[in-house]
């Protein structure tokens, strides 16, 4: 039986050691390598070139959102399995859209790991029961924000510094008269009153930090 060779990138050393210890009991799965950031991670994948890159996402040097980008840049063919403990939507999403076949918790059970590596090895995708139904609850309710093109996100990170039309206007070398038409259609796309609720708005869904204040 040929083996589905993977590789592990976490920077938790007792994961990768209980990863590897039952994978390796597996006889259709051999761990042939260990990366404890992301960096070392894409240098392994790419040198490697296994069947399955198993992603961890909180990482130094370089995240699993950054790794799994730098993999397919280089190797369109990667499949990239992300195994996180992560659950929130600011994680989930710019990894798949990254391109990872898979996403499972490392609250999945040891069989639904091993399943899901299974099929992300033969082009499948493996989502998560719960991960899956994030998804599809956003997909069905789509955040207010998502409609806010680059242009008004840079106009509301500057409302959010305190910037008035004009101070914005200078910034990003656009006339006043744009200025105030961006901010009326973030007001609407955000459907909040004035500015003041709109940059709460930005702040409470992580759209601008506490040092654009």
């Amino acid at each position: 039986m040929e083996k589905t060779k993977i590789i592990l990138v976490d920077d938790h050393e007792m994961v990768r050691l209980g990863l590897k210890s039952f994978f390796n009991m597996q006889p259709d799965i051999e761990v042939i390598g260990e990366a404890d950031n992301g960096k070392d991670g894409v240098e392994m994948a790419l040198d490697l070139r296994p069947d399955v890159v198993v992603m961890d996402l909180v990482m130094p040097e370089m995240d699993g959102v950054e790794a799994t980008l730098a993999i397919l840049k280089k190797w369109k063919a990667a499949k990239i399995l992300v195994l996180t403990s992560y659950l929130d939507n600011e994680k989930i999403y710019p990894v798949i859209e990254a391109g990872a076949k898979g996403y499972m918790l490392k609250t999945s059970s040891a069989a639904e790991i091993l399943n899901s590596i299974r099929k992300v090895a033969q082009g499948q995708v493996a989502i998560e029961t719960e991960v899956d139904k994030k998804i599809k609850y956003h997909d069905q309710h789509p955040d207010l924000h998502d409609d806010l093109t680059a242009r008004e996100r840079d106009v509301l990170a500057l409302l959010a510094k305190g910037y008035d039309n004009q101070t914005i206007a200078d910034e990003l070398f656009i006339s006043l008269k744009t200025v105030k038409t961006h901010v009326s259609n973030i007001l609407a796309k955000l459907n909040v009153e004035d500015r003041t609720q709109a940059v709460v708005y930005a702040f409470q869904h992580n759209l601008v930090s506490q040092d654009d204040q």
